[in-house]
């Protein structure tokens, strides 16, 4: 779907907000907000700001790994339409307008219309990738997780505001548009978790037992593995490696890189679904070099290190050299001994129902929603090698199956939609495209 622009255009004054629509106006954030602290309220339900899903109950979700205080006294009342700001990830995009009330933490800025402005679109305002960008260009400290807004600029940040009723109408046609994305990729989420499920069957069978049902079977002494084919070896993965390494987590900016020519780090989502996705990167600032030795190269055994319970130790292959894209920290890279096992098929191990029973046993962490796996996880596990023309044969039967065409296909499905997403809502909330007669349209 392609929308008009607006008819007339004009400077708007700000620098990095460059023209808006004529009729819409620029005002600094202290006219419109004000902050409050309401303490003393231990007894409402405890809130939380996400980056994907604004303002919600913490109990609504169980990858939130802040622990909260035993004392809820100093935490803050949120009121609903109150703009809920993470200082220190504001930059990620961690801030909202609240549909709900509760208590948030007191590191958190709280803060209260003046105005009769909308507050949905204020909400998706503040986090489109405009305004995103200029929380992290306001945003300083020493590390990244001890980064900090300044009150005193972030009072003076220039807000966008269209007419009320034009709020109110780009911010319904966003919430009406916004759903129906949402929808499809959860849909799409439903069905790689299917997949999923019936594709580690598959891999599991057949990395423990084979593809031949008529193969003499030896007991492998591993009770979770059981029996396997004689002519298999089991050999922990270590004695199979001739590398294991970490890459490095700098601080990067909140976008991937576009072209290969960039220095990009990978997130540690890169292998959550098996299957290599070098879109989860972000890229390095300008102000640091890129390390060579780092880069992601064809062969390599890409693993998680940290992550959810259910995502940590998760695994893929890089089917080619990825110029200037480097490792994180959060990820192990193996590479295998070419005369003893192919990378494609440890990897297949790692995933099966056999690997993930050491990786879950082993994972460790304050909260479930961020467990680690340290090198000798991987290192000391045990896993039965074939022959590597039996390797060759397993991973010819399952590298090209329909399931693993379909999971790569949903996922690449997802991420053009939440880019999609992202994209529609900063040209609606900054004036770059005219939702005014689709809503027309629809009413009528």
């Amino acid at each position: 779907m392609s929308f008009p622009k607006y008819p007339a255009y004009k400077d708007s004054g700000v620098e990095w907000i460059g023209d808006i629509p004529v009729g819409w106006s620029i005002k600094p954030f202290w006219t419109l907000f004000r902050r409050v602290k309401r303490n003393g309220h231990a007894e409402k339900e405890l809130l939380s700001v996400y980056r994907d899903y604004g303002v919600i109950p913490k109990s609504s979700r169980d990858d939130n790994s802040n622990k909260p205080s035993d004392d809820l006294t100093a935490y803050q009342l949120v009121k609903k339409n109150d703009l809920v700001i993470n200082k220190m990830k504001a930059w990620q995009g961690s801030c909202a307008v609240s549909d709900f009330e509760g208590i948030v933490s007191p590191a958190y800025f709280v803060f209260f219309s003046t105005s009769n402005d909308f507050g949905r679109f204020i909400h998706y305002l503040f986090r489109c990738d405009l305004y995103i960008s200029y929380y992290y260009s306001i945003s300083k400290g020493v590390r990244p997780n001890q980064w900090d807004l300044d009150p005193e600029i972030h009072s003076r940040m220039p807000v966008i505001l269209p007419p009320l009723t034009e709020q109110q109408t780009i911010a319904s046609f966003l919430d009406r548009e916004c759903g129906k994305i949402d929808a499809l990729i959860a849909e799409q989420e439903r069905l790689i978790a299917l997949l999923a499920e019936k594709r580690q069957a598959v891999i599991s069978h057949a990395v423990t037992k084979g593809l031949n049902p008529n193969a003499p079977m030896k007991n492998s002494g591993i009770p979770w593995i059981g029996m396997v084919p004689e002519g298999w070896e089991m050999m922990r993965v270590k004695n199979i490696l001739s590398t294991i390494e970490q890459g490095w987590s700098p601080q990067c900016e909140n976008y991937p890189r576009s072209s290969d020519a960039e220095w990009a780090v990978l997130k540690v989502g890169c292998v959550n679904t098996g299957i290599f996705n070098p879109s989860e990167n972000k890229v390095l600032p300008e102000t640091l070099d890129g390390n060579e030795n780092l880069q992601v190269r064809v062969g390599d055994l890409l693993v998680s290190r940290a992550n959810t319970r259910d995502l940590v130790g998760r695994s893929a292959v890089a089917e080619r050299n990825y110029s200037h894209l480097m490792i994180c920290d959060k990820i192990f890279r193996l590479r295998t001994r070419p005369d003893l096992c192919f990378p494609e098929y440890l990897s297949l191990f790692l995933q099966s129902f056999s690997g993930r029973h050491v990786i879950e046993l082993a994972a460790s962490g304050a909260s479930q929603s961020m467990v680690n796996i340290g090198q000798g996880t991987i290192l000391e596990m045990f896993f039965p090698v074939p022959p590597l023309e039996t390797q060759r044969h397993i991973l010819q039967n399952l590298n090209y199956n329909e399931e693993a065409e379909a999971i790569k296909n949903a996922d690449q499905f997802i991420n053009l939609a939440r880019e999609r997403r992202a994209a529609l809502i900063s040209a609606a909330v900054t004036g770059k495209i005219d939702v005014r007669a689709q809503s027309k349209a629809r009413a009528a």
